[in-house]
Formats: C-alpha cells, structure tokens, sequence
C-alpha cells in the first residue's frame, strides 16, 4: 500500500434490517474476504457493476482493489460480523482522474444487502472523502438499465446525463465544491 493509510474513516449503523455494519477503509488484508464479497455477487449485480463486461476475479485483480495508493484512490468496505468472521458486503471507491480535481467512483452492494439504504450511506461517505480531499467533481457511469443506482444519485444530487460514447450507459456527476 503506498500513499497515507486514512485514518477516522470507520463508522459503524444499523441497517433497517439486518446486522449492524461498520464501513471502513478497504485494506491489503482484506484480500480473501474482498475474494468471497466479488465472487458471491450475483450474474445481474456483476453485469450492472461492471457496465456488461466480465473480468476474472485473479489474484492480481485482487490485490489491485485492496492495495490501494490513498494519494490516488480510496476503497471503503461494509463490513458484518457473520459469526466470528468479517463479511464484506458493499465496497464503494473512486480514482482521481489525470487531472487530479476529479474521480471517478464506483459502488457494488451484494445482492442480499441491496435496497437497505448501504449503498447511500457509503457513496455519501465516498463523496465525504473527496470533498476533504479537495476534488472538484465525482462522477460514475452505470448502465442505463440499472434503476436502483439511477435513483440513488439523483437522491445523493447528481446530476445524470447521456453517456458521450456509449447510449447504454448514463454518467452521474456531482460538484463537490
């Protein structure tokens, strides 16, 4: 991991329903419990996440999302206690684009977790992140099909505009400042 590991990011809530979840930053440890959230997500949930492609969930897939540069990046994960083990259930993370005011983010819920209000109180954290960070702007692309996230940034106040390249997809952008 390089760049400044943050600290005060963890914050824990109970959901509507369901066991109490702690959003922290995402860490090289997690790399197993990362493994078993991504490849536990259902074939709807992955498709929507990763615009239709696939990827292959490999090691070095792995150690990308959880060995972070915090200068360039964050990664917040929601975690539960299943038992005696911490679960990841949500991870929510952006990069600063090349100029630098800028990031583009990203937020996976698994399936079971959906509609419980996690995914809002982590991209609201992300976009937290940013503005202390000083970026100017967030924005994200999600296909145009996916509604539950359409409704989500219109509620965070994104603004939602036809993709430049791509119909299928609709980019949410946000001033930060």
């Amino acid at each position: 991991m390089s760049g400044a590991f943050p600290e005060g990011l963890a914050e824990s809530f109970q959901p509507i329903i369901g066991a109490p979840v702690t959003i922290r930053p995402l860490r090289p440890e997690d790399m197993a419990i990362e493994r078993e959230f991504v490849t536990g997500l259902s074939a709807e949930t992955r498709h929507n996440r990763l615009l239709g492609g696939a990827i292959r969930i490999t090691d070095e897939y792995l150690h990308r999302l959880t060995h972070l540069d915090w200068t360039r990046e964050a990664a917040l994960a929601a975690i539960v206690m299943l038992g005696d083990t911490e679960t990841i259930i949500g991870v929510a993370r952006y990069a600063i684009d090349a100029g630098g005011e800028s990031c583009e983010f990203a937020v996976v819920i698994a399936d079971a977790w959906q509609r419980r209000g996690i995914g809002k109180r982590m991209l609201a954290k992300l976009i937290d992140v940013a503005r202390k960070r000083g970026l100017k702007r967030m924005y994200g692309d999600t296909l145009a099909t996916n509604e539950g996230m359409l409704r989500l940034l219109r509620k965070l106040g994104f603004s939602l505009q036809r993709h430049p390249e791509d119909a299928t997809l609709t980019r949410g952008i946000l001033a930060l400042g």
